[in-house]
C-alpha cells in the first residue's frame, strides 16, 4: 500500500492504515492543510472552493470527505461532480473561487486516488505553496470553524457545457471545416469522465463517433495509461477500417493520444507536436515542453522561427516556463496540450478540437499528417524503487559516467538528462509513483531502448 506526498498533490492506494495509504483520516488531514494554506495565503476573497472528481470507484467516498472537511473549515463548497481535470480548473476561475481540489489519480490503476490542489487561477500549486501545505499537514496546525461559520454546500453540473463552449469559442478551432470534413472517430474513454463530456464535444463539432469503454463506473477495462501496450482494443477496431481517427484519453482527460486510420499509433509524443505545428502556423511564437519530451517539438518550433525551451517535468513547471518565455503553445510529451488562449492546464478537449481543425484544413489522412513531422522514437522504461534505493546516489553516479564525454551535455535541473547529438536519455524519480522513470530518444526504437537499458543497468548494479 502506498501514500505519496509531494507538491503535485497527495496520491495513494485506497484502504489500509493511516499514514500508509490514502484513507479517510489522511484525506481529512491534507484537505484541512490545503484549506489552511488558502486561508493564510491572503488570496481568499470568495471563501469558495471547487471540488470535481473523475469516475474512480473510490471517488464518491473521497469526495464526501473532502467536501465535509472544507465545510468544517468554513469554506463554501461548489461540487461540480463528475468532471475532467481541465473542467475543474476552468470552474475555479469561472466561479471566482479561491481554489479547487480535483479528486483523481490520473493514469494510475483503479486502486489509486489522489487530491490535486489548485490555486485561485485554476492552476496547480507551485513548489513553495505545495511544500507549505505539506508542512501544515505535518504539524497538524489546524483550526476548524465554529458552528456559526460552517461553510455552505452547493452542486453545479453546468461546467461541462461551459467548458465545451469555451473550446468552441477559441479562435483557431475551425468548427465549420470540421463539420464539412465529415469525420468518423472512435474514442476510448476508459470508463471515466471522458465518456460523459467527449460525446457532447463531438456532437457540437459535427463529428460521428463510437465510444469504447464509455460507462463512467471507474472499473477500467484496461490499464488506464494511454500507451500503445494498453490500447490493443481500440487499435484493433481502427485496423478494421471505417474510421478516420482514434482518440484515447486518460481517466481525468488531461492526456490525449491519437491512432491513425490504419490502426497504428500516431504517437502520444506527437499529440503536442502536431497541435503546436498547427498553432504556430497561425500564431508564430515560442513553445515549451518538459525534459522528457521529444525533440520534434524543438524542430517544429524552429521551422516556424520560434524558440523552444525545456522545463523540469511537472505541469506547474511547464506553465511557469511558458509564462516566462511567452509561449503560445506548450505541454508534455505524455499527450498533454497546454494552450494559454484557453487556460494554463493540460486539456484533451482543446487538443482534440485543434487537431481536428488542423486535419480538416489540410484535408489529409492522419497517417499522412504524422509523416510530415521529424521521426524520433522514445523508449519509456521504469524501475520500481525499493526501500533501500538511494536515488540521489544513483543520479550522481550517472552524472559522473558522462562528465568527461565531450559529446554529452548533462542537465540536472530535474533528475539527470544526458543529451547527445543524435539522442538523449533522462532519469528522474517520479512525483506520482514509487519509481524511477527512464526515458530515452533516438532515430530508431532499438537505439532508444538500448540507451535506456544502459542507464537502467547502472541503477540495478547499485540496488
Amino acid at each position: 500500500m502506498t501514500l505519496i506526498k509531494s507538491i503535485s498533490g497527495i496520491r495513494g492506494t485506497i484502504g489500509g492504515r493511516p499514514g500508509d495509504t490514502l484513507n479517510p483520516l489522511d484525506i481529512v488531514k491534507f484537505t484541512t492543510a490545503y484549506a489552511t494554506y488558502i486561508r493564510r495565503s491572503g488570496k481568499s476573497t470568495s471563501n469558495k472552493i471547487v471540488v470535481g472528481r473523475d469516475a474512480r470507484i473510490s471517488g464518491q467516498m473521497v469526495c464526501n470527505i473532502v467536501c465535509g472537511t472544507l465545510l468544517g473549515m468554513g469554506y463554501d463548497v461548489v461540487n461540480i461532480g463528475l468532471a475532467t481535470t481541465p473542467t475543474t480548473e476552468l470552474a475555479v476561475t469561472m466561479c471566482g473561487a479561491d481554489g479547487g481540489i480535483i479528486i483523481t489519480a490520473s493514469h494510475n490503476p483503479r486502486q489509486w486516488n489522489a487530491l490535486k490542489l489548485l490555486n485561485n487561477l485554476g492552476e496547480f500549486l507551485d513548489k513553495d505553496a505545495g511544500n507549505e501545505v505539506l508542512s501544515i499537514a505535518e504539524k497538524e496546525d489546524f483550526d476548524y470553524a465554529d458552528v456559526d461559520n460552517v461553510g455552505k454546500y452547493t452542486e453545479d453540473d453546468t461546467f461541462d457545457q461551459r467548458h465545451i463552449d469555451s473550446v468552441l469559442a477559441l479562435r483557431l478551432v475551425d468548427t465549420e471545416s470540421i463539420r464539412k470534413a465529415g469525420f468518423r472517430v472512435i474514442v476510448d474513454s476508459i470508463n471515466s469522465v471522458g465518456g460523459i463530456i467527449l460525446p457532447k464535444l463531438l456532437d457540437k463539432l459535427g463529428v460521428a463517433y463510437t465510444i469504447l469503454n464509455g460507462e463512467a463506473n471507474g472499473d477500467f477495462a484496461h490499464n488506464p495509461e494511454p500507451l500503445q501496450k494498453n490500447l490493443t482494443g481500440i487499435m484493433d477496431e481502427m485496423a478494421k477500417g471505417g474510421y478516420d481517427l482514434g482518440i484515447v484519453v486518460d481517466p481525468d482527460v488531461d492526456r490525449l493520444a491519437f491512432i491513425c486510420e490504419d490502426g497504428k499509433m500516431f504517437g502520444e509524443e506527437y499529440t503536442l507536436v502536431s497541435v503546436a505545428d498547427y498553432v504556430l502556423s497561425h500564431t508564430p511564437g515560442n513553445t515549451v515542453s518538459n525534459l522528457s519530451s521529444t525533440r520534434a517539438l524543438r524542430d517544429v518550433t524552429e521551422k516556424h522561427a520560434g524558440t523552444y525551451s525545456a522545463s523540469a517535468v511537472g505541469e506547474v513547471n511547464v506553465t511557469t516556463k511558458m509564462k516566462e518565455v511567452g509561449a503560445v503553445i506548450g505541454g508534455e510529451g505524455n499527450g498533454g496540450v497546454i494552450y494559454p488562449e484557453s487556460h494554463y492546464g493540460r486539456d484533451a478537449l482543446v487538443g482534440i478540437a485543434l487537431f481536428l481543425s488542423s486535419l480538416a484544413q489540410k484535408g489529409c489522412k492522419v497517417s499522412e499528417l504524422r509523416a510530415t513531422f521529424p521521426d524520433y522514437s522514445i523508449a519509456k522504461n521504469r524501475i520500481d524503487l525499493t526501500a533501500s534505493t538511494d536515488v540521489d546516489a544513483i543520479l550522481v553516479k550517472v552524472k559522473e559516467m558522462f562528465a568527461a564525454d565531450p559529446t554529452a551535455c548533462v542537465n540536472d535541473i530535474d533528475g539527470v538528462k544526458i543529451d547527445f547529438p543524435d539522442s538523449w536519455v533522462h532519469l528522474r524519480k517520479s512525483n506520482t509513483e514509487p519509481i524511477i522513470r527512464v526515458y530515452s530518444e533516438a532515430d530508431t526504437m532499438e537505439k532508444a531502448d538500448a540507451l535506456g537499458k544502459q542507464l537502467m543497468q547502472v541503477v540495478y548494479d547499485m540496488q
